[in-house]
């Protein structure tokens, strides 16, 4: 028997809740629904009305993990979907517009990404992302550094950068912006890379060669091209334990000594919320996007 719930007037099959999707510290599948269902209001402004990929781990971490671009199997008919152009034709993609939605894909066991822009306007971005991924022995207080030299780059062109933990080894940088097509963005964040690389030489690489990446952070410009996807803020991520990509403060940014200071984990989620309110929240407000010089 799968146990329905009803969520905002929708019937929501909710299954196997006792099941252990985190073994590492047995954080359990009802765990990770009640997470989804307590975050939801600060979430769901960052997942409306753009399409949402999946990356599903129905067995946990260590099980299969596939990614879902498509609207799965056996979507309920209420579940908002939207036809998304791609190179090899349109696709149909599911866009989680309230709590219902959210519980329902939770469900399925997923990390949450979204595109750089909003279905309205496929292939025109609203928001520039980088992705500091560290390469061993570097980590998360190196993708600090490079944060912090990238965030006052891009005040100097009137853009205002916000931070949160990849939820897996690195930081992600975004920052709203006035439309502009993600060719432009692409172009524009691979510029900043390459000068970041060249500011740092020792500490950053713009280029995804893998040799060239032991002790350094490789700083990904690629996710603001119209194809690609980027985990969504808050949502858990497919690692030994449930961990968050998770907004964060500069203060903590620029105070970050060692990798466990930004590791966030599902319940650390509720209290920093209480505490901070949506950190991302200027990347929802149009008057505070930056644009492109």
């Amino acid at each position: 028997m799968t146990p329905i719930t009803e969520v905002e007037g929708r019937r929501v099959a909710l299954s196997n809740l006792e099941k252990v999707l985190y073994p590492a510290t047995g954080f359990t599948k009802g765990e990770m629904l009640h997470y989804y269902a307590t975050t939801a209001d600060v979430l769901l402004p960052h997942l409306r009305d753009r399409p949402v990929s999946f990356l599903r781990y129905p067995d946990g971490p260590d099980g299969q993990l596939f990614f879902a671009k498509n609207v799965p199997p056996g979507t309920p008919d209420w579940v908002t979907t939207a036809e998304v152009p791609r190179s090899e034709g349109p696709v149909r993609m599911v866009l989680v517009q309230d709590l219902a939605s959210l519980m329902w894909a939770a469900n399925l066991v997923t990390e949450f990404h979204t595109h750089q822009w909003p279905v309205g306007t496929p292939g025109v971005a609203d928001r520039i992302v980088f992705d500091l991924d560290p390469g061993a022995p570097a980590d998360i207080v190196q993708c600090c550094e490079v944060a912090l030299w990238l965030r006052e780059r891009l005040a100097a062109d009137g853009i205002e950068a916000l931070a949160k933990t990849s939820g897996s080894k690195g930081l992600h940088l975004l920052a709203a912006l006035a439309p502009a097509p993600s060719e432009q963005v692409s172009d524009y964040a691979k510029r900043l890379a390459v000068e970041a690389e060249r500011a740092m030489p020792r500490l950053v690489v713009h280029r995804m060669t893998r040799s060239l990446r032991p002790g350094k952070v490789f700083v990904d410009w690629s996710q603001n091209a119209a194809r690609k996807t980027t985990a969504a803020a808050y949502t858990l991520r497919a690692r030994p334990e449930p961990t968050v990509s998770a907004p964060v403060t500069w203060r903590e940014v620029e105070d970050c000594g060692a990798p466990a200071q930004l590791a966030f984990r599902a319940p650390d989620i509720a209290p920093r919320v209480q505490d901070y309110g949506d950190l991302l929240a200027p990347l929802l407000e149009p008057e505070r996007a930056g644009s492109l010089p």
